[in-house]
């Protein structure tokens, strides 16, 4: 096991790490639904949560990957967080994703069929806003905020973190935010996180594997 998987798992779900800084975000998360929940923006709302599930679908295959390996996850996060939710995702990390949806969709154009140099604008938009998080990534890994073990998944090879890391998150959310009526939305985003639910019960709860 390497020692940055032997530190996270030192701190995962480990109660004592506890900030109150966690609360102001948690509160800052609770606004950015609530305001776009005032205004009526399901294609918005949904659409963040269909991203933010999406993440938490990564994460759980990232904490299935180390369990069977035994040896890294395919990324980390071992350093200081108030809170080690999965070996790859802390309390930080988790409301970050939580609201990225929505502001990442805030950004994209009226109509779905407009192209931006000649490609569909959301498959542009999708493959640059993945790119730009990879970038943040290579920069938190610089400085071992996240940790990337594997030779196959690291700042030498990004495109594989842009096509399986992002670009899911991206097309997903947009695809859910373009859906025609609230009733379509509101099956995918269950879907994803029934998915998701079922996951956790079965590889966490159930096999112990997260």
């Amino acid at each position: 096991m390497t020692e940055a998987a032997q530190q996270a798992l030192s701190i995962l779900r480990d109660g004592s790490q506890f900030s109150w800084y966690v609360i102001p975000i948690f509160a800052f998360v609770v606004y950015v639904y609530a305001v776009e929940i005032e205004r009526r923006k399901w294609s918005l709302v949904l659409a963040g949560l269909a991203f933010w599930g999406m993440d938490w679908f990564n994460e759980i295959w990232n904490s299935v990957f180390f369990h069977l390996n035994g040896r890294a996850p395919m990324w980390g996060a071992p350093d200081d967080t108030a809170f080690l939710i999965l070996i790859g995702l802390n309390i930080e990390i988790m409301f970050m994703f939580a609201v990225a949806g929505i502001a990442f969709c805030k950004m994209l154009p009226a109509d779905p069929r407009m192209k931006i140099l000649g490609l569909p604008n959301r498959l542009v938009l999708a493959l640059a806003n993945s790119i730009f998080c990879v970038i943040v990534e290579i920069w938190l890994n610089h400085v071992d905020a996240l940790t990337w073990d594997w030779s196959f998944w690291d700042a030498d090879s990004p495109w594989l973190i842009v096509v399986f890391g992002y670009l899911h998150f991206f097309l997903v959310s947009y695809w859910v935010h373009d859906m025609k009526t609230v009733r379509a939305k509101l099956i995918t985003v269950g879907a994803i996180w029934g998915v998701v639910a079922v996951a956790v019960l079965v590889f966490g709860l159930g096999l112990g594997w997260l």
